[in-house]
């Protein structure tokens, strides 16, 4: 396992320089990558820069790699997706989704929603697969619905007052939700706006109940755990670019982990960058500016 370069116990103040890491190091230090889709590999405009070449890097190596990405549509969907933008299907083992493990999580007796269940879902570009796959009744209002389900956002043309409005009716009956996209924000056009997970705590503002499936919760890592059949999880290493979602995630589960500073992170300076992972408690094991062959940290 390589060790950390940075810090063991937490950053001082000011956070110290950083010493740089390359892929290779990562590559020589853990068998199995856990890797974030948008904000490492990709944004909603294509590949990031010689994130394609890494990742095959990565696979000729023999390592096992998994994409582990909090969507709301399945791991098949995005890796047809991944495909059309020239990743090589080669280059990665397993696509697992948030969505992936909702239904996973959903399709057990213990958790199954009743039959004909009427089912409001708050998604991107009307998406409604998770409660198509389960069988579910769709409804188009809260006024009515038995379960809701949040997987996306089009928060950058829907303001979030709306999704409020929307949302009130089911929230004050208790009405339960399941977030299969916890990321509080998510990237658009080359900015950032509210995520799936943003609308979830504004219906557990109003007091409806949420189930969170995703990153940074315990169930998306286990999915994943149990795919590569690994049991020592010193030789896995996620990457990404979120603190609240990645790097915590990583934690909680007991996995190393690096950030990479493209994504939504990629305008935060030193000093803020500090103050998440204070707020989070949550510290990455390595950084690297972007996810690539020659990359390393420079702030």
């Amino acid at each position: 396992m390589v060790r950390p370069l940075w810090f063991s116990l937490g950053w001082a103040t000011p956070m110290p320089k950083v010493m740089p890491i390359t892929l290779s190091r990562l590559i020589q230090g853990y068998d199995i990558f856990f890797v974030d889709q948008f904000g490492v590999l990709r944004d909603d405009a294509g590949p990031y820069e010689g994130a394609i070449a890494a990742l095959a890097e990565v696979a000729s190596a023999g390592k096992k790699m998994v994409i582990l990405s909090n969507s709301g549509r399945s791991g098949e969907y995005n890796a047809e997706r991944l495909v059309k933008l020239g990743f090589s299907p080669g280059s990665f083992d397993f696509f697992v989704t948030s969505g992936d493990v909702a239904f996973d999580v959903l399709s057990r007796p213990e958790n199954a929603p009743r039959k004909k269940a009427r089912c409001l879902t708050i998604s991107s570009g009307g998406d409604s697969n998770l409660a198509d796959r389960l069988g579910l009744v769709p409804t188009h209002t809260a006024f009515d619905a038995d379960i809701v389900i949040i997987s996306g956002s089009e928060a950058e043309r829907i303001p979030m007052d709306d999704y409020r409005e929307i949302l009130r009716p089911a929230a004050g009956r208790g009405v339960p939700c399941y977030c299969t996209n916890p990321d509080i924000h998510k990237l658009n056009n080359g900015s950032i706006a509210p995520g799936a997970g943003s609308i979830a705590k504004l219906y557990e503002s109003m007091g409806g109940p949420v189930t969170w499936l995703g990153k940074p919760y315990p169930e998306i890592y286990e999915h994943a755990l149990r795919l590569v059949g690994i049991t020592d999880r010193r030789r896995v290493v996620c990457i990404g670019d979120s603190i609240d979602h990645d790097i915590l995630g990583a934690k909680s589960a007991g996995l190393d982990s690096v950030l990479v500073r493209t994504g939504i992170l990629a305008d935060v300076n030193e000093e803020q960058l500090e103050d998440l992972c204070e707020r989070a408690r949550a510290y990455p094991t390595h950084i690297l500016q972007r996810f690539g062959l020659q990359a390393s940290c420079d702030i």
